[in-house]
């Protein structure tokens, strides 16, 4: 492998770790067009092993929004990153596999407020879960997309019961 080579790969490394920070900012933040903006135009999202739904992002986008409206308070993190860059003989591909652990606590909106919304006095209860991602991701002319994500829930602790297996 060439310096050059070896550059282009972290580069590509580094730019995909950005849509993948950004996707999980984008879920906790409500940012709905900025998550929309992740995927490729024929991009898929598959939340079926955590109780969800599959089908194109644009979908489960709308989805989500309607979803994440239970939680007040979404903070997911998304860790152990294993990027798989597609190779073409010694030179990076246009095409890569990422599987990522995620930690995703959030506080279940309080009925009592009007806007649901997280305060000092917040008492709604915490759900917190935990799982795998595998997302498939391409080159584009814009830069890296998500061509399809796949949740794998591992374990959920809800609210008055223990960690329970998904």
């Amino acid at each position: 492998m060439t310096q050059r080579v070896a550059l282009a790969t972290v580069m590509d490394q580094l730019a995909i770790d950005a849509v993948i920070t950004g996707y999980a900012v984008a879920v906790d933040d409500g940012a709905w067009s900025d998550y929309s903006a992740l995927f490729t135009p024929d991009g898929r999202a598959d939340y079926r092993g955590a109780g969800g739904v599959e089908g194109p992002a644009a979908e489960v986008t709308q989805w989500l929004a309607d979803t994440m409206r239970l939680f007040s308070v979404r903070q997911h993190l998304i860790v152990n990153r294993r990027i798989g860059l597609q190779d073409l003989g010694g030179y990076p591909g246009d095409r890569a596999e990422v599987q990522a652990d995620y930690l995703n606590p959030m506080r279940l909106a309080d009925p009592a407020t009007a806007s649901g919304a997280a305060g000092s006095g917040d008492t709604a209860p915490d759900f917190v879960s935990g799982g795998r991602y595998a997302f498939e991701l391409s080159r584009t002319e814009p830069g890296w997309r998500i061509r399809s994500v796949v949740v794998h829930e591992k374990w959920r602790r809800t609210p008055g019961r223990g960690p329970n297996p998904a």
